[in-house]
């Protein structure tokens, strides 16, 4: 069948709905590719800090240019189902209009959910405070110097600065940190077997 005489066949009112959900359907594809494969990433995701910064965000975004996308898509498509059920308009406009909110919500709640699994990777050391771990490199004793520990923080296997305020800690004993000096130094004790 020609296009053309697809496209006269139709009524107004259909037309109007394969206007929104033509292109926002393609729209809505494009952004959903971008964002799976990553190429929606903002700017300033490559910036690193030392501090850790809890500010609350804004949240669940729930007028968005992605959820707007997803409004229009499913109002066009959700709209020409009904018409080819044969709905009248009110109830097409009403089908179609609700069917946009609810992928608006799903859509919203859906990157919302997502947004709290990522982890800003930063290493917060009182994280480490009470964790256990293995001397790396010979600690000093009475805090006369620094030596090595690996331990789990965070969930990932760290090296990192230790003292002690005890006696020498020889490499391959098992620690406990206590606390942590300047933000940055393990204080550890070893741990008695």
């Amino acid at each position: 069948m020609d296009l053309d005489i697809w496209w006269q066949q139709k009524e107004t009112f259909e037309r109007i709905f394969w206007i929104i959900a033509f292109p926002s359907g393609l729209l809505f594809i494009g952004l959903m590719l971008m964002t799976v494969l990553g190429g929606d990433h903002d700017v300033h995701d490559d910036v690193d800090a030392d501090w850790e910064t809890d500010d609350g965000g804004i949240g669940f975004q729930f007028i968005t240019f992605k959820n707007l996308i997803a409004f229009l898509t499913m109002f066009g498509w959700m709209g020409i189902a009904a018409i080819k059920m044969g709905w009248g308009r009110g109830a097409t406009l009403g089908f179609a209009f609700a069917s946009g909110l609810v992928a608006m919500l799903i859509l919203a709640s859906l990157f919302y959910f997502m947004s709290k699994m990522v982890g800003s990777g930063t290493l917060v050391m009182n994280n480490a405070i009470g964790n256990l771990g293995e001397v790396y490199l010979t600690i000093p004793g009475n805090q006369s110097g620094m030596g090595k520990v690996q331990l789990k923080v965070q969930g990932t296997l760290r090296e990192l600065d230790a003292m002690t305020t005890g006696e020498e800690i020889p490499t391959g004993k098992i620690i406990k940190v206590e606390n942590v000096i300047n933000d940055h130094i393990l204080l550890v004790n070893k741990v008695e077997n």
